[in-house]
């Protein structure tokens, strides 16, 4: 993979800007103002990142003249294959769906140019994975045995579906890239360039830098912050790292602590709303629940996650003896004054727009103008030139997602077109049987494996579109069987039951034990579950099951930034501490441990779509039994836990998160609250001995 940070002559820069104010004004054009056939705008929208990926990632980063202007031949051949194509598609339909030769010759070309790119963008991994999965439905997936094995196509029928699938080059992913993805990755350069980014910054520096750890509070909240820009953890490793690693090691922290820590929030950024990432696109149009509902479901967990990196920044802080910084002595209220206007008033249109109902891409586009209308009342208003500047910054920040987004749907057309997906999901629902946690084990093995190779992304969408079936069908048959112990059966689940279970018929309707609902709800067969899913849950209900099941796949998807042996973000926090990476991601997988829990919340509770009390009463006890669970795994607390004091601290976590009766969470909170203040205490004891002593 080529660098983007390739030293280029000034025309080379010139035409990158030209390009990437077209790209832009021409995204705007057919996402605000006009409205364009799907096939025809993700063409063009691949064919002008195609032509900008070969000049932001040529072949050689010290090439000549001669190799500089094959990149423009072979960008400009990519984007002209791409037009063709879709501009030769009534033809082939006409035609019966038939390609001539110089349909096949270019349909090839395209496919090629889309691989070579990819390349370029994101590494090896993914072309191989392409180019595997088209030989598998034409060629060597008819020779493998099992339930994999697969009739095969024609080599035309792969050529055509590759281009005009739903789920294919231009399909589906393409068009959430050329929509959503575009307009608010544009949105962030805007904000970027308008002095948001320094006003993260400095707010979190005013609002925590004097806490206790606050330098590493500072990048928990400016992580936070700059995850509503980029979405983008190594980014905002960073952009904002330069400015957080340095603080927290001159605070005292240790150098591996603070890269860890800093890469560990800047993975949140994924996970806050409201535009982490692409991932909340994709959900919605997957799921086809709203964008809205996405986000707003959104927050608290991602609160929770930001909460468990700051609760090992106190940790770690009062292990270190870390002392505040005095040039961190600045106002909240200054900082506010200075450039609140500028990030806050086009979050808050961004944010009533889509409460209005507005769709996210208009949105984002009335937002961008209010970006611009807004900077015109701080310091550094935005002119003709920074509106040029911050609309070439959105093409090229964008380059590697819509060329990625673009290619990936070639992989997701054959799991579509193969059926891999289902086959995939009943593998998973056999292998876990009925345990949910097997089934999260197996799904986060897979992301750790698929994120050795692809971005959190696109591991999401493969991820999404093998596993999320599964993890669907489990957490609504939990429901099932909740609603059937308690009796809760409808005439139409009844008649069903009927047929699949006439010896256990006398039982339903009755209250019972859990297990005796299990082994009824497994006697019904596979293509009648569907039908007694809707019969007993509301819709409602199953949708956010179906949600619940996307989002664990999406938080899991993320521990690839954090998570050796490939860990994007920690090692970018390394570069900048000076610390070895391979550690360095250790201490990052240490951090982000709310990636791997909060889903079990998903899974095991009502958090995804329970009612507000129950949510909030879940959110408030998660918050203690993090707590209790990041002490545990330190042994820390205000001073050094005994290894009893550590075994009770682990044990009031488990209570605390368990999906069970209050009164143990309860139970769970009160010894939590005893062993903290027991080792404040002994804080306090060794101070007045030390005093006493002096």
């Amino acid at each position: 993979m080529t660098s983007p940070e390739t030293e280029v002559h000034p025309l080379h820069t010139t035409i990158m800007l030209i390009l990437g104010v077209a790209i832009s004004v021409m995204h705007i054009w057919f996402n605000v103002v006009t409205v364009l056939p799907s096939l025809w705008q993700n063409s063009l929208h691949f064919a002008g990142f195609a032509l900008l990926a070969a000049l932001v990632y040529p072949f050689r980063r010290d090439g000549s003249i001669a190799w500089r202007v094959t990149d423009v031949f072979l960008g400009l051949t990519a984007a002209g294959s791409a037009v063709y194509m879709i501009a030769m598609e009534d033809a082939i339909y006409a035609r019966g769906v038939t390609m001539s030769m110089t349909e096949w010759v270019v349909g090839v070309v395209l496919l090629v140019c889309a691989l070579e790119f990819t390349r370029r963008v994101a590494g090896w991994f993914i072309p191989v994975l392409i180019v595997i999965a088209l030989t598998y439905v034409g060629w060597w997936g008819t020779m493998i045995p099992g339930v994999f094995k697969f009739a095969g196509l024609s080599p035309e029928t792969i050529l055509f579906r590759s281009i005009y699938g739903d789920d294919a080059l231009f399909g589906t992913i393409a068009q959430i890239s050329s929509t959503y993805v575009f307009m608010f990755i544009l949105f962030g350069a805007f904000l970027l360039r308008s002095g948001a980014g320094e006003f993260v910054i400095d707010l979190a520096r005013a609002v925590a830098g004097r806490m206790v750890g606050g330098p590493g509070l500072v990048a928990v909240m400016a992580s936070g912050l700059m995850g509503t820009i980029s979405g983008s953890a190594v980014a905002n490793t960073a952009s904002t790292g330069v400015i957080t690693i340095p603080l927290m090691k001159r605070a005292g922290f240790p150098a591996k602590f603070a890269a860890g820590t800093e890469a560990a929030a800047s993975t949140g950024g994924q996970l806050m709303p409201p535009i982490m990432g692409a991932g909340a696109f994709i959900m919605a149009t997957y799921t086809q629940i709203s964008y809205n509902t996405i986000v707003l479901v959104s927050i608290l967990p991602a609160i929770l996650y930001f909460a468990t990196v700051a609760f090992f920044v106190r940790i770690e802080a009062k292990r270190s003896f870390v002392t505040a910084l005095d040039d961190e002595k600045i106002s909240a209220i200054e900082v506010l004054k200075k450039g609140g206007i500028v990030f806050l008033a086009p979050i808050g249109v961004l944010i009533a727009l889509l409460i209005y109902g507005f769709t996210p891409t208009y949105a984002a586009g009335i937002s961008i103008v209010a970006v611009v209308v807004s900077s015109w009342l701080s310091p550094n208003k935005m002119g003709v030139k920074a509106i040029i500047e911050a609309m070439a910054m959105g093409a090229k920040n964008m380059v590697m997602t819509a060329i990625l987004l673009c290619a990936v749907g070639l992989i997701v057309n054959v799991i579509a077109t193969a059926g891999i997906g289902n086959t995939f999901s009943l593998m998973i629902t056999q292998w876990a049987g009925h345990s949910m946690v097997i089934a999260i084990l197996l799904v986060a093995l897979a992301s750790l494996v698929l994120g050795m190779g692809l971005p959190v992304t696109a591991a999401y969408i493969v991820l999404g579109t093998l596993s999320a079936p599964a993890l669907h069908g489990l957490i609504a048959d939990g429901m099932l069987v909740e609603a059937l112990a308690n009796g809760q059966v409808s005439e139409t689940a009844k008649t069903i039951f009927m047929l699949a279970a006439p010896e256990h018929l006398a039982e339903i309707g009755n209250p019972m034990n859990h297990a005796a609902a299990r082994a009824i709800i497994d006697a019904v067969p596979v293509d009648l579950i569907s039908a007694v899913r809707e019969s007993m849950l509301s819709e409602s209900v199953l949708m956010y099951a179906l949600l619940s099941a996307h989002l664990i796949v999406f938080w899991l998807s993320q521990d690839s930034n954090v998570t050796p042996p490939v860990a994007l973000a920690a090692f970018t926090g390394a570069a900048i501490a000076g610390t070895k990476p391979m550690a360095t991601g250790v201490q990052s997988w240490k951090v982000a441990k709310g990636i791997y829990i909060v889903p079990l919340l998903f899974a095991y509770t009502p958090f995804i779509g329970g009612s507000w009390t129950e949510v909030f009463s879940i959110f408030f006890f998660a918050l203690f039994g993090l707590y209790a669970f990041a002490a545990a795994i330190e042994g820390f607390m205000e001073n050094k836990l005994t290894i009893l004091f550590r075994l009770l601290t682990l044990g009031s976590a488990i209570a605390l998160l368990w999906p069970t009766v209050w009164f143990v969470h309860l139970l769970g909170l009160l010894v939590l609250i005893g062993i903290f203040v027991l080792n404040r205490r002994s804080v306090d004891e060794a101070a007045g001995a030390a005093s006493v002593a002096a």
